[in-house]
């Protein structure tokens, strides 16, 4: 039997990835029963807090844990849900007293540790992810890759998994995480049967198509940000690095500096990832062919275009369209 223990922080968890996992392993233990693979349940399932009773949404909701961490002596799986990202700082300070508890129990009892989402940012915290691969909400990337540098954040990566740490991308793609680790622990069959049962689409590893860009401009150095301005209303345009530096001013190899620093991207990532964001709405919005698009953002080689495009995307522009466009989908549908 494999002890588990979901955390339940204080303040602005999301409950969905508290009560998620924990229907889910339930519902694995009861599929591992009926179909005659084990004669009990295989988690043993806790709610863990820092108190035994946690208020969430400013009193809508409330979470009884069953234990709490200076009585959960010992633990297999160490699960840390979903931070809400209005109040993330203020949610890591009241939930400090976990990073100690999770590192002791990796130490001394050889615990996993598995994030959803945000919660990430309590993983990396404890040091555990140092030098690993870690995934988090697109959302929240530019902000952890400040904090914690050393950490190998994945952009792409819906499911990560190194020396018995896991970690998941933004939001419900927690559901992925835990289909692989119904998987892992229990087999394949128990995973597609959970994969069938809860709707979730097996085997998803990207989570690339969902971000959406906005431009890192949480920086204090003036000219990166009117050369990102310059860069986000000329999408259109050919925009070389040379002709940027030369435009504020700077040498060529400082501004690259600068703008790493500032925006966690080299000049040339951010001019594609503008002009990529910038297709990714037209084919979601507009009735353009391929080429109009890449046109529009400047792309004069097709083959170019749909290398940077799916680098950043995960999908061709065709299949993005596709799959996003729900007009130009239909009319697809109708001419077959």
């Amino acid at each position: 039997m494999k002890h588990v223990s979901i955390l339940v922080p204080r303040g602005n968890s999301i409950l969905s990835s508290v009560v998620g996992p924990y229907k889910i392993l339930m519902a694995t233990n009861q599929f591992l029963i009926q179909s005659g693979m084990r004669n009990d349940n295989y988690f043993d399932v806790h709610l863990v807090g820092l108190d035994h009773d946690q208020s969430l949404y400013e009193g809508l909701f409330s979470i009884h844990c069953d234990s709490t961490v200076q009585e959960t002596h010992k633990t297999d799986l160490i699960m840390i849900p979903a931070l809400r990202p209005d109040k993330l700082m203020e949610d890591l300070e009241q939930n400090e007293a976990f990073v100690p508890w999770i590192r002791d129990q990796r130490s001394r009892n050889g615990a996993e540790v598995a994030s959803m989402c945000m919660g990430a940012f309590v993983l990396a915290k404890t040091g555990l992810v140092d030098g690993k691969q870690c995934a988090t909400h697109w959302a929240a990337m530019d902000v952890f890759k400040k904090m914690f540098p050393k950490v190998h954040l994945v952009s792409n990566k819906i499911v990560t998994e190194e020396d018995g740490i896991y970690t998941s991308g933004g939001a419900f793609s927690f559901l992925n995480l835990m289909v692989h680790l119904v998987e892992k622990y229990c087999g394949r069959a128990a995973a597609i049967h959970i994969s069938k049962y809860f709707e979730i689409e097996i085997d998803r590893k990207d989570q690339n198509q969902f971000a959406i860009f906005q431009g890192q401009k949480d920086h204090e150095d003036e000219a990166i940000k009117e050369a990102q301005s310059y860069i986000e209303k000329n999408v259109q345009d050919k925009i070389s690095v040379g002709e940027l530096a030369e435009k504020y001013a700077i040498s060529n190899r400082n501004f690259v500096r600068r703008f790493k620093k500032a925006t966690q991207n080299t000049p040339l990532e951010y001019i594609q990832r503008v002009k990529i964001e910038a297709a990714k709405r037209s084919l979601e919005s507009t009735g353009q062919n391929i080429n109009e698009v890449m046109y529009q953002v400047g792309y004069m080689d097709q083959k170019a275009f749909r290398t940077v495009f799916k680098k950043y995307v995960g999908l061709s522009p065709v299949a993005y369209r596709s799959k996003y466009n729900r007009q130009h989908a239909n009319l697809e549908r109708a001419m077959l």
